[in-house]
């Protein structure tokens, strides 16, 4: 016995089993998930090619860029163009038209499908619930360039369905296109109608986790309909509330170009003209690469703080947060 305790102290390695190198754990680990990683090939190469190689080009808003000479070619200017959009007349007006129609879209866009979800809770007849979720949330799949000529066809002030009504009613057809007060009104109706159903399925989902239990305790204690619904659901599905509000607090002057573009004219320019539209006219349209570069990095930067501050502003608030 001694000799054999002297030998494994001898040579312990002789006792202990072999721990596998990291590269064939890895390696083992992906050829089990292989089903798993191909799904999951398409969404990694969108985000690859369309979203993080595209930031390489963030170096042109520092350079005097020149299509012929190229990117490595061109003359570093520096932060030229951020002054030069800081000193333009028009940086005040694109950043309140852009915050504007941003935060019009959160403060009643947000809300929206929260309410519908809710509504649709109380729904105890399923044929008539699924009905009203698939009216809802087929708009969405139908195309911006669909919905902005059926907004105009709508509002149309000759043979348009609204100013039908109104001139049934005794009143003057509007030019609602035309007009720039109108404008917001218009743009955040549109973007509730056409996805309030879609972002409804999340709330819907968290509320299938809420436990039933809880429901059936506040029977007992005998809760009304509203205070189950104050002290049960909402706290229920206040988690994802608050991740999806700091998503939307990030996006708030990520105004979608196209249904702007599709709806906006130089009537409207005053209240309909954002970042976005102005970096095409910019960069596309006047050949201004940097310049409209500048904007774009511009633009990042300030949603970048949003977000960033509604995570922190939610962390010390409550217990979710992103990160």
């Amino acid at each position: 016995m001694n000799n054999a305790g002297s030998a494994a102290a001898q040579w312990p390695e002789a006792h202990t089993p072999l721990k596998p190198k990291r590269g064939r754990t890895i390696w083992k680990k992906a050829v089990q998930s292989k089903y798993l990683l191909l799904m999951f090939l398409p969404c990694f190469l969108y985000y690859l090619i369309f979203k993080y190689l595209p930031m390489g080009g963030i170096v042109i808003s520092f350079k005097d860029y020149n299509l012929y000479k190229g990117i490595l070619e061109s003359k570093w200017v520096g932060f030229k163009y951020y002054e030069m959009f800081f000193k333009s007349p028009d940086f005040w007006i694109l950043l309140r038209n852009t915050f504007l129609l941003g935060l019009y879209k959160l403060v009643f866009g947000f809300p929206a499908p929260i309410l519908l979800a809710l509504l649709l809770n109380e729904v105890k007849q399923a044929l008539f619930k699924r009905f009203v979720q698939t009216v809802s949330y087929l708009p969405h799949f139908i195309s911006n360039v669909v919905v902005a000529g059926m907004v105009i066809m709508f509002l149309s002030p000759s043979g348009g369905m609204v100013n039908k009504i109104i001139e049934s009613l005794g009143f003057t057809p509007i030019h609602f296109m035309v007009n720039p007060e109108l404008f917001r009104s218009i743009y955040v109706t549109s973007e509730i109608w056409q996805h309030v159903g879609w972002e409804t399925i999340i709330y819907l989902a968290a509320l299938t986790s809420i436990d039933p239990a809880l429901y059936e305790a506040a029977d007992i204690d005998g809760a009304s309909r509203w205070n189950k619904l104050w002290n049960v659901t909402l706290p229920g599905i206040a988690p994802a509330i608050i991740i999806l509000f700091i998503l939307n607090v990030g996006r708030v002057l990520e105004i979608g170009f196209e249904k702007v573009f599709l709806l906006y004219n130089p009537a409207t320019y005053s209240t309909a003209d954002i970042l976005s539209t102005y970096v095409y006219r910019t960069g596309l349209i006047n050949g201004n690469f940097s310049y409209a570069a500048a904007i774009d990095m511009f633009t990042g930067v300030i949603c970048l703080i949003f977000i960033y501050s509604a995570n922190a502003l939610s962390r010390r608030m409550s217990e979710t947060s992103l990160w």
